[in-house]
Formats: C-alpha cells, sequence, structure tokens
C-alpha cells in the first residue's frame, strides 16, 4: 500500500490538491472500485474503517476532484449524481434490472448539422437495457 500511498499522493500533489488522509482514502476508493459511486455508495464503504469521515467530506472532496479533472461527475437519472474515475471520452450502459454501470468506449465524436455554430464542452452517451449478467440470470 505504500508505493499506491505514494502514487495517490502524486497524484493529488500533481493536480494542485493537497493530500490529506481522507482525500487518498477516497482517491483509492475510486482508483480501486470502477463502480460509478455515488456519495452515499462511498460513505458506507468508507466509513466503518474511517469513523470520522463525513458525507460533507466526501462530497466536498469529489467536486475538488472534478474541478481538478481526476474524476468526471455523471447526472444518470437525474436523481443523483455519480463519480467515475475514467475520465477518457467513453459511454455508459446502465442496467434497467440491476442498475450497474458499465463503461464502454466510445472515441467517436458525435457530428450533427444540427450544431453547427455550438461549442460542445462535454459529450455524454448514455445507453439502458438489460446487461450480459441479468440476461444470463432469466436464461437459467
Amino acid at each position: 500500500m505504500e508505493n499506491k500511498g505514494n502514487y495517490l499522493k502524486t497524484k493529488l500533489l500533481d493536480n494542485g490538491i493537497k493530500p490529506t488522509y481522507q482525500r487518498i482514502v477516497i482517491l483509492d476508493y475510486l482508483e480501486t472500485y470502477h463502480v460509478h459511486p455515488t456519495v452515499d455508495d462511498i460513505y458506507h464503504y468508507l466509513a466503518p474503517k474511517l469513523t470520522t469521515l463525513s458525507r460533507t467530506t466526501i462530497y466536498n472532496t469529489v467536486k475538488i476532484f472534478v474541478k481538478a479533472g481526476i474524476v468526471s461527475e455523471l447526472n444518470i437519472d437525474n436523481s443523483e449524481l455519480r463519480y467515475d474515475i475514467t475520465t477518457e471520452t467513453h459511454g455508459h450502459f446502465k442496467c434497467d434490472k440491476c442498475g450497474k454501470i458499465y463503461n464502454f468506449t466510445s472515441d467517436k465524436a458525435i457530428e450533427s448539422s444540427d450544431l453547427n455554430g455550438f461549442k460542445i464542452n462535454n459529450t455524454n452517451i448514455l445507453l439502458n437495457g438489460i446487461c450480459k449478467d441479468c440476461l444470463d440470470k432469466e436464461n437459467e
């Protein structure tokens, strides 16, 4: 963990973020678990291990990460914000049965004459359906 801790600390410093213990732990969670968590998800996982951690600290920390560009913020179903450590261009698939969110490679630019004269700052591709695991369970 010491090498990983140094990597996380350096990543924060390289992005102009003071590497507090809580920030390092939250970044480690995001780097380890690519599950597009909410603030509550992060809190429920980390709180038993870090009793001084609050939802407010997590919220403020992920906002700092988003502002620095090391985490992206997703508003997938207009009810809660989720956070993604993968910041390269990609799409998301949300399973309508289990609710899991999967990343998929998508490096295609969206082009449309309807958007002439517009400046696109961010592209979000979201697909919904039933994931392979849920389909396999249905077919058992």
